[in-house]
């Protein structure tokens, strides 16, 4: 009788263990599964799906997720999908509410948004040409008007210069009249002096 409880005990912890060990290696494949199941879904249009702490109805409810939202699924269980979402975190959905696409509102949106920048931006670049040229047109004219001072300056300048020799001119001139003169006056004079007088 002893004999037959302690062998009764033994198996029990042995099957306690073998129980333990079982969960453990479900565990295991489990977490590895879903490391390796991960991919990217969208909900489905018009929808709002409680996000909930495990795959049941019985499970509390963390929040909701509408539709256009991205989440990444991490495994699958008899009707309930667990995803991953950026701001409730980890939870579980009813089976069958998510789609590989994004919804078709929200492509049409961010279409519409993409292309609103798009024209912004257009726009943006359209001013600052306009702005360029307006700003070369300036330039331009601003370049010629300088132009102009810069030939009327030198005009100036050379009738200065030309204005400034003429008091060089005239005592050269004035230098010139005065060595004729006296040339003459001195060969007038040599002139009378070699003169032979002759006597009657």
């Amino acid at each position: 009788m002893m004999r037959t409880a302690r062998l009764a005990g033994a198996l029990g912890s042995r099957g306690r263990g073998l129980r333990l060990f079982g969960c453990l290696i479900a565990a295991v494949c489990c977490f590895s599964g879903v490391a390796a199941y991960a991919e990217t879904a969208w909900v489905q249009d018009e929808l709002t799906l409680n996000l909930r702490t495990g795959p049941g109805t019985q499970y509390r409810i963390k929040g909701a997720i509408k539709t256009g939202e991205s989440v990444t699924v991490m495994s699958r269980r008899e009707g309930w999908t667990q995803v991953r979402t950026g701001s409730l975190g980890d939870g579980w959905i009813p089976e069958g509410f998510l789609q590989p696409e994004m919804p078709a509102r929200m492509k049409l949106e961010k279409t519409m948004a993409e292309t609103a920048d798009a024209r912004g931006q257009f726009q943006s670049l359209t001013d600052r040409v306009q702005e360029l040229e307006t700003s070369n047109q300036e330039l331009s004219t601003s370049d010629e008007t300088q132009r102009a001072t810069i030939e009327a300056l030198e005009r100036e300048n050379f009738e200065l210069r030309a204005g400034a020799r003429w008091p060089e001119w005239i005592t050269g001139a004035g230098i010139l009249c005065a060595g004729m003169v006296m040339g003459a006056i001195i060969q007038s004079m040599n002139g009378r002096r070699a003169r032979p007088r002759i006597r009657l």
